[in-house]
């Protein structure tokens, strides 16, 4: 457990927390956006939900007993070989907030290097996502060691009634959503086809790491707008065959301040076989109407800034604006005495 001053006191969140951790992350959200929440739902499904199958968590009381309050709560997400994500939020009032994070911080390393050895590696890269204008939590990171190392524009773009004329895919490329069993479930030929493209889309991308198939799909089910429905396959006929190539994962994105939730494009994935033939403004599209037949008011994503594909490009012409950014701060942490492989982070393919 953490060192941690007199009278803080540090235990496994429990789902009888789960509203007191809402009401902390909507606190750390609303100092640094001014505005926003964080739902009771998405807390739920970390804290004891599926979510929790793959994360190591703790929370700090500034007191003794169920009753005292919450101020600090640390996440770390076996997220895949060699890679492990961090996260952590810390009430905006709190004195001796620094020392909390620092402790939680180092915390964090020691189950990343748990994590690392289960899996018989000699390391993992530890990786907090942070919006570009907390500066209180990029100066934490840097002083527990961490280093920024790439941006990702957060983008949104509105759905309207001029969208029911967006344009079809092109010829000699269709998109189809994810086939499912009479009960919804979703075909595993299908699931596999996905996971396929975007992790052969993907290979030569800034931190891209080897996820099987089974991690792949835990990831998907633990968020709580995860919906197969929202899963589309672009197929495209080569040499009078049609064969995949590519595909896009969304889900449901919270609600906005007027109450109405969006869609959210979680991956999309465009195989190199495919490129140049429309496919990533095919699935767009798809997603796009998509969203509109739901009756949403919008379409959001992220997209790495220094893409070498020049995706952000794409987006921008496509309707698309950047709401806020977000930087990406690395760690690598090694197994003492380990000899097994330490995974580090790919470098940008400019050919990509």
């Amino acid at each position: 457990m953490p060192d941690l001053a007199p009278g803080l006191h540090v235990v496994p969140p429990t789902h009888d927390d789960v509203a007191a951790l809402a009401a902390l992350a909507t606190a750390q959200r609303r100092a640094v956006t001014g505005s926003g929440s964080v739902g009771v739902d998405e807390v739920a499904m970390e804290v004891t939900g599926i979510g929790s199958w793959t994360r190591r968590q703790l929370l700090v009381r500034d007191g003794e007993g169920e009753d005292a309050p919450v101020v600090a709560w640390a996440r770390v997400h076996d997220r895949a070989a060699g890679r492990t994500n961090v996260e952590l939020t810390v009430a905006p009032d709190q004195a001796d907030g620094d020392e909390i994070a620092a402790a939680l911080l180092r915390w964090a390393e020691e189950v990343g290097v748990t994590f690392a050895a289960f899996r018989g590696l000699g390391g993992t890269l530890l990786d907090v996502s942070v919006r570009a204008d907390d500066e209180t939590y990029r100066r934490r990171l840097e002083a527990a060691g961490y280093e920024a190392v790439r941006t990702w524009l957060q983008m949104s773009r509105p759905v309207t009634e001029d969208d029911a004329g967006l344009p079809g895919p092109r010829e000699g490329v269709v998109v189809r959503r994810v086939a499912t069993h009479e009960d919804g479930m979703p075909v595993a030929e299908d699931v596999q086809t996905v996971h396929r493209m975007l992790e052969e889309s993907f290979a030569d991308h800034f931190n891209s790491y080897r996820e099987s198939f089974a991690e792949f799909v835990q990831r998907q089910r633990e968020a709580t707008g995860h919906r197969w429905d929202h899963w589309w396959i672009a197929e495209i006929d080569v040499d009078g065959q049609w064969v995949p190539g590519g595909a896009v994962v969304s889900s449901v994105s919270g609600r906005d301040a007027d109450g109405r939730v969006g869609s959210y494009v979680d991956y999309i994935g465009v195989h190199r076989l495919a490129r140049g033939r429309g496919v990533a403004k095919a699935l767009l599209h798809t997603v796009i109407r998509d969203a509109l037949e739901r009756g949403r008011n919008r379409v959001a994503l992220e997209v790495d800034a220094d893409s070498p594909t020049g995706a952000d490009g794409l987006y921008e012409s496509m309707g698309w604006t950047t709401a806020y950014r977000t930087t990406s701060f690395h760690r690598h942490v090694e197994v003492p005495g380990a000899d097994g492989p330490v995974p580090v982070a790919k470098p940008i393919d400019d050919e990509g």
